[in-house]
């Protein structure tokens, strides 16, 4: 095992409950190893990597629960929603951050997961947040709400990230300070965990901003993020006198059907183009996640 691939074990919020070792019983089943809950709408879960699995980090894949039995025929049939990979492509296992649905088919039930129960995790990972679907450029923005942060908690610890820009930008914008907690406790131990230091590298670090905001809760930084551009609080805050630009600035958006539709009329209005995996340009969004 590389040191690399120790990372996550030693940095992650999680509860600090033994790995669990069970054998998987149901098809493509991977085993729970930590679970942490952040408030009665928000948690996260860590489960075994299947062996074969590669991903990029960004990317999101398909998990799920077995659903009631039929009351007809007695059959079960899995619930699978897309869920992007919260932990980087070297970890050895994998992280998911959700919302809780009270009456959510899957989310109901996902929510109660312990550390040793399985969970259905489909190994075909797909998403356009990833570098590849991106154009070189000097600053990377994240743009986020919600659990839309957790395919961001992927590639903010992939060290990739920061070869490739001379800044990276994370926004994430919730209601309550409560529900940053994760993405703040994330950004916190990516600058302050030595081994993670020492993976991406100290000077790297110093290109991370974190730019969080709420809605509803009184906060340090209030408003949503799209108003905070329209405006130009963001780039008055960050000390970026030029706003956004084709030319240097390239963006991943992650986030409710409202944000992706707001953020992309922004950059567009900057000229900045959407992109894909196979025709990579200066922004991405991702719309397949839960939350």
């Amino acid at each position: 095992m590389t040191r690399a691939m120790t990372l996550m074990n030693d940095q992650t919020p999680m509860t600090d409950a033994p790995a669990a070792k069970a054998t998987p019983t149901l098809p493509d089943a991977q085993v729970v190893t930590a679970v942490k809950h952040y408030t009665d709408r928000l948690f996260s879960f860590r489960v075994t990597r299947p062996a074969s699995l590669r991903f990029r980090s960004g990317e999101f894949v398909m998990i799920g629960l077995m659903g009631d039995p039929d009351p007809k025929t007695g059959k079960q049939r899995p619930l699978l929603r897309a869920y992007s990979i919260a932990s980087p492509s070297w970890d050895e296992e994998l992280e998911f951050y959700s919302i809780k649905v009270q009456d959510g088919p899957l989310t109901s039930k996902l929510q109660h997961v312990q550390v040793g129960d399985e969970i259905i995790l489909r190994p075909k990972p797909v998403g356009t947040l990833v570098h590849d679907a991106l154009l070189p450029g000097k600053r990377l923005w994240f743009f986020s709400t919600g659990t839309g942060f957790a395919p961001f908690a992927s590639l903010l610890r992939d060290p990739e990230t920061y070869e490739l820009y001379d800044q990276v930008i994370v926004t994430h914008t919730c209601r309550d300070v409560a529900e940053l907690t994760y993405g703040a406790d994330l950004i916190e131990s990516i600058k302050t965990d030595e081994l993670l230091v020492e993976l991406i590298g100290e000077e790297n670090l110093a290109k991370l901003v974190y730019y969080p905001t709420t809605t509803r809760e009184q906060s340090p930084k209030m408003g949503r993020i799209t108003d905070l551009l329209k405006d130009g609080t963001v780039f008055k805050d960050l000390g970026i006198e030029d706003g956004l630009s084709a030319e240097t600035d390239r963006a991943m958006v992650c986030g409710s059907m409202g944000l992706n539709v707001d953020i992309k009329e922004i950059l567009e209005s900057h000229g900045l183009e959407e992109g894909a995996n196979s025709d990579p340009k200066h922004y991405v969004v991702e719309k397949a996640f839960v939350g």
